[in-house]
């Protein structure tokens, strides 16, 4: 389930300790580089103090990453707020009839498994939720790590340790792109060092001794870049399709026929450029106290004589204090 905090306004996944490390293997690097390879290339730009333009620009950049990934995983990702009964809308009956007790016979209730809804004009099957008992919409799927049903599902990311859906997809794919950026200029600076200090010793390995923290960085960001580099380009092939992870691994290319395809230029636009849809809970809003139920049972006593009494109607109202209740048990029990 969500963890929440300053009361419903951040909404976090079951998982949100994970955040700890993806800070920690953003930030300990970036520390490092400004400690040790940005103070070195201040003294290779003294003029006019252009070397601080590569610390400030470092220091922006990651924090306007942190933002994103706060973005990312500080809000609904698209749940969709369960129900307490089942949709009683939808339930049919079977055909075939069941006898009661008494001899007569009633049909038996039934809950479709799926119903179809239109999408572009295209007829296409939702499945019935058992867990959140709602009839899922189009493109949402129950995740089983927040078990909630999550609107145009895309995947659960254990490193935001959130869902990623309809409402923070777009700040997803920034998130991962913005962290390839960082990456590649993390590399390059890196690197910009080694070869000012080869010119100063003569040879690689000098430099490298010199300054083994730029060797460590060139490596490390190297081998992070192959995992969100690659990443930032398997999405853009998917927005390009109007598709999501979780569709692409499930139907693959095989779907061919994709109702929601609208051309490549529009499902850029409907990612990057429409209005975040305002969420289907309202988090910061108390719980109310429902109502306590009422059960009538109606009870036939017949006599010797084959006189039947009236019925007895037994109201009972079920309280949510059950020390009252365990108490009146031990009270007729005594």
């Amino acid at each position: 389930m969500q963890i929440f905090f300053c009361k419903g306004r951040l909404i976090f996944g079951p998982d949100a300790k994970s955040l700890i490390i993806t800070l920690l293997l953003i930030v300990v690097p970036v520390v490092i580089f400004c400690t040790n390879v940005a103070r070195n290339l201040l003294h290779e730009f003294p003029t006019y103090n252009s070397g601080y333009i590569i610390l400030v620009v470092t220091i922006l950049f990651t924090i306007y990453v942190l933002v994103l990934l706060f973005l990312t995983s500080a809000r609904d990702p698209g749940l969709v707020p369960r129900n307490s009964y089942p949709p009683e809308e939808e339930i049919c009956y079977e055909s075939s009839t069941s006898a009661d007790v008494g001899g007569r016979h009633t049909p038996t209730p039934r809950l479709p498994r799926t119903k179809e809804v239109s999408v572009n004009g295209f007829s296409v099957k939702v499945k019935y939720c058992d867990t959140c008992m709602i009839y899922r919409p189009p493109r949402c799927s129950h995740c089983s790590v927040c078990d909630n049903c999550v609107e145009r599902f895309d995947h659960h990311c254990p490193w935001v340790g959130q869902c990623i859906g309809l409402r923070n997809y777009r700040y997803f794919f920034l998130f991962v792109s913005s962290s390839a950026l960082l990456c590649i200029f993390i590399f390059a600076m890196s690197a910009w060092n080694v070869k000012f200090l080869m010119d100063d010793y003569g040879t690689p390995w000098k430099a490298m001794k010199e300054s083994p923290t730029s060797v460590i960085l060139i490596v490390y960001s190297f081998i992070f870049l192959w995992f969100v580099g690659g990443l930032t380009c398997f999405h853009l092939y998917l927005i390009g399709r109007n598709q999501t992870t979780y569709e692409n691994f499930r139907y693959g290319a095989a779907n061919r026929h994709n109702v929601y395809d609208q051309g490549c230029l529009k499902n850029f636009l409907e990612v990057f450029c429409t209005m975040t849809k305002p969420s289907r809970n309202n988090f910061q809003a108390y719980q109310q106290e429902e109502m306590p139920m009422r059960i009538t049972r109606e009870v036939k006593i017949d006599d010797s004589e084959g006189d039947s009494r009236t019925k007895v109607h037994d109201n009972l109202e079920i309280d949510n204090d059950l020390l009252k209740i365990s108490q009146r048990r031990d009270a007729v029990n005594s």
